[in-house]
């Protein structure tokens, strides 16, 4: 894995962090097998939302932060037992990133199905899941053609789950007092219109940095 394409996390330098990952290097498990996992958490998380629509049970958005969050931990960890743990593989640059891009969309549309106070939960949904993957690409079509690896937000992956993590224990107590679940909806509005905001700004980031790239010598601008 390139260590230069590593999210910055202050979250690796936690020394439980830093013990779980020693304990799991040592362990007959890959990072590859750590990044196909995270996609199954997402799975859970996103089956908990769907069924929400279905039966609106407290527990089942409860359920959904849980799994969220360890999806997020199998993200952590993987890039930590390949990198300090020294299990790094060839190949861990495509398991590093495409069970994001099944990850994200996956639980982003769900939650819209989850919504059911309005009438276009779904289309939010989907949008929000099209806007994260959008976030990604940008990210690595840009690094692809030469401008620095850029992780800035407001929406990077990291800030998306957080808020739908927050809106899925928002939505377990509306649930039981009100029978509502409103902190999905705002969530989605939030995701969406922070993640329309990462696009711009890492797409002009990359611009700015590609066009202030010195030419090489001998270079034609023809």
């Amino acid at each position: 894995m390139n260590t230069d394409a590593r999210r910055p996390l202050k979250v690796r330098d936690v020394p439980i962090a830093q013990k779980f990952a020693r304990y799991l290097s040592q362990k007959n498990i890959t990072p590859n097998q750590i990044s196909i996992l995270s996609v199954f958490f997402a799975a859970i998380a996103a089956f908990c939302l769907f069924y929400f629509s279905k039966t609106p049970q407290w527990w089942l958005p409860v359920l959904a932060a849980f799994f969220i969050q360890m999806r997020l931990l199998c993200n952590l960890f993987d890039g930590m037992v390949a990198v300090e743990g020294g299990k790094s593989t060839h190949s861990g640059e495509l398991f590093n990133d495409i069970p994001d891009r099944i990850a994200d969309p996956l639980i982003l549309i769900c939650s819209g199905y989850a919504i059911t106070m309005v009438s276009y939960g779904s289309e939010l949904g989907w949008l929000a899941g099209i806007l994260a993957v959008s976030t990604a690409y940008v990210r690595t079509l840009s690094a692809s053609i030469g401008a620095p690896v850029n992780f800035q937000g407001p929406m990077a992956k990291q800030h998306r789950m957080a808020v739908l993590t927050i809106a899925c224990l928002s939505t377990a107590l509306e649930t039981v007092l009100s029978n509502t679940h409103y902190s999905i909806l705002v969530a989605l509005f939030i995701i969406i219109l922070g993640s329309v905001i990462t696009v711009i700004r890492r797409t002009v980031s990359a611009s700015r940095s590609l066009e202030n790239k010195p030419e090489k010598i001998g270079g034609s601008n023809q």
